[in-house]
């Protein structure tokens, strides 16, 4: 009977599985336990070293969260923040010299003086007890636009201390995602005090902004540095279709809107060409003809799961399940759907040091789930 149930299930996860990938490794019973609950549309995770967590909320309250659930009050010191829809205060990643210096980074919806639209900002801040101090906006995405949508963001911090922010194109101006002079659709790369980088690639370029590291994106909602190569990987929305996971390289062009799988919403007509196309990258994982619009990411280093360590894991929101990603170089191998029962959407996805997953439920009752087995 066990061998009868087995067959049965491997037959249901081909059945399921887009573009023919399937689920490759041991497959593993998750316990997912609540650590807590009670937050509003939680959207970045961050754990820092006494083992507490920071938790963003995108109405635009930070929080410390206790091993122990305990959630303490909105933090103190955030910059005015722009809130509505799919904007309000998005990542937060630690220095990996917190202990030094109590350096945190977070992305959030800067708000234009006399309230001329908003743009996707960074801010530095060193964490000082409950409070946030010498709180100081490093990166602010120009031009500001009138939009609640598609404010991106993930920061990743490289191996080398720099930052990579992955950028929205603001919906309504996806054209500029192609303008290399701004920041609209793009990844950037700054140094921690917001400087930039003497070798991004197009410095000193004529008519190019000098922090962008990557253009033709959509709208980036997951970001994850390979332990290995310490390649930027990251996900973004496509519209009808067309989610993607990238690996992002230097001066490199993504395509959208002229190169992209995705549809017209509605209509379900073509944007652009489907490429491949010379001159554009290919994503290395795409979703279609339905989006699972793809939010955060995470690479699995631990011992905790066996079968599983090196597999990408991938939170999703309309496709209301986690998804492990198999991998084989920058291929993916196999896919494979977790936490699909429970009915939320996940926002985020991070492993903690202490070698679980820890991921964000996005609700207003939201909730940090840490998965045992």
């Amino acid at each position: 009977m066990k061998l009868v149930n087995r067959v049965c299930s491997l037959i249901l996860a081909a059945l399921a599985a887009p573009l023919g990938l399937v689920g490759t490794a041991q497959a593993l019973e998750l316990k997912p336990v609540t650590v807590a609950q009670g937050l509003e549309h939680p959207w970045g995770l961050a754990f820092l070293p006494d083992g507490r967590l920071l938790v963003t909320e995108r109405e635009g309250r930070l929080r410390i969260v206790e091993p122990g659930g305990r959630i303490s009050a909105p933090l103190a010191g955030l910059p005015p923040i722009s809130v509505g829809n799919q904007c309000g205060l998005l990542d937060v990643v630690v220095d990996p010299r917190f202990a030094d210096n109590q350096r945190i980074f977070f992305s959030f919806a800067e708000p234009a003086a006399g309230g001329g639209g908003n743009s996707t900002a960074v801010a530095s801040a060193r964490l000082v007890g409950d409070a946030l101090v010498d709180v100081r906006t490093i990166f602010s995405q120009a031009p500001k636009i009138r939009s609640q949508h598609h404010c991106g963001s993930r920061i990743v911090m490289a191996r080398d201390g720099r930052l990579w922010v992955g950028l929205g194109d603001r919906f309504g101006a996806k054209d500029e995602a192609q303008n290399p002079a701004n920041h609209i659709g793009k990844v950037v790369r700054i140094e921690a005090d917001g400087r930039v980088p003497p070798d991004n690639p197009f410095v000193g370029r004529a008519g190019v902004a000098p922090e962008v590291w990557s253009l033709g994106h959509r709208n980036i909602q997951g970001a994850a540095l390979h332990p290995a190569t310490g390649q930027l990987w990251a996900t973004e929305h496509g519209p009808q279709g067309g989610d993607e996971l990238n690996i992002v390289q230097a001066g490199r062009n993504h395509g959208w809107p002229l190169v992209t799988q995705g549809r017209n919403y509605g209509t379900g007509t073509r944007i652009g060409d489907e490429g491949p196309k010379p001159g554009f990258e290919e994503p290395i994982r795409s979703w279609r003809p339905t989006s699972v619009a793809p939010s955060g990411l995470a690479f699995l280093t631990s011992e905790r799961y066996p079968g599983w360590q090196g597999s990408l894991f991938m939170g999703t929101l309309r496709g209301q399940a986690l998804l492990r990603l198999t991998l084989d170089g920058d291929r993916v191998t196999g896919e494979e759907r977790l936490l699909a029962d429970l009915g939320e959407r996940y926002r985020d996805v991070r492993q903690g040091p202490d070698g679980w997953l820890y991921v964000l439920t996005d609700s207003r009752n939201g909730r940090i789930l840490r998965l045992e087995r």
